[in-house]
């Protein structure tokens, strides 16, 4: 089975092929010619989720699944949030964007956080959202090479690393990414 991942982040599309069993291929944008970039202009997480995988779906004709994914802090009030990507500009920098998240929690002691991710799968004619959130904390300095956007900066609940710490099959199996594809392949495996 092929289902087309709404996206051409390279460090997503990495995750998610190794957590989908061996009979499903995923696709990405540039598989099926897709060099558009997909307007995220929706207020919520889900939301946005949901504007991509209606784009595929209605412009290539495609059964596809999207994600969007933001970082929530408590002490900043939930942002970045639904902006997560573009928090320090449109040029959508992580370096930029991790350095704008620490000047704003400079001397602050709340540091509670979460990552959020929802999935959205348009399949035959249906739509279903899954959902993954991991709870962590903001640290004052990024550490660790892995991953991208805020990983250096996020510890999850539970552990001393950071998810740029983790190599990318530990993250991707405790991550809120992981969490909702987990939900999203347990639900293809029920229908196939």
């Amino acid at each position: 089975m092929k289902l087309v991942f709404a996206s051409n982040n390279k460090n997503k599309i990495k995750e998610i092929q190794l957590l989908m069993p061996k009979n499903i291929e995923v696709l990405s944008l540039l598989d099926i010619g897709c060099t558009d970039d997909i307007p995220e202009t929706a207020t919520s997480i889900e939301g946005n989720a949901i504007l991509k995988a209606n784009y595929v779906t209605e412009k290539y004709g495609f059964n596809c699944f999207s994600d969007d994914s933001g970082l929530e802090i408590d002490f900043l009030n939930g942002k970045p949030g639904v902006h997560s990507a573009r928090y320090a500009g449109e040029q959508k920098n992580d370096l930029q964007n991790t350095n704008k998240v620490l000047d704003e929690l400079k001397n602050i002691t709340n540091r509670k956080a979460n990552f959020k991710t929802v999935i959205c799968l348009n399949l035959n004619g249906n739509q279903i959202l899954f959902s993954g959130i991991i709870n962590g904390e903001i640290t004052s300095n990024p550490t660790g090479t892995n991953g991208f956007g805020y990983d250096p900066i996020f510890i999850p609940d539970g552990y001393h690393l950071t998810f740029a710490e983790f190599d990318v099959l530990q993250k991707s199996k405790i991550s809120h990414r992981g969490i909702a594809v987990n939900k999203l392949i347990k639900h293809l495996s029920s229908t196939f």
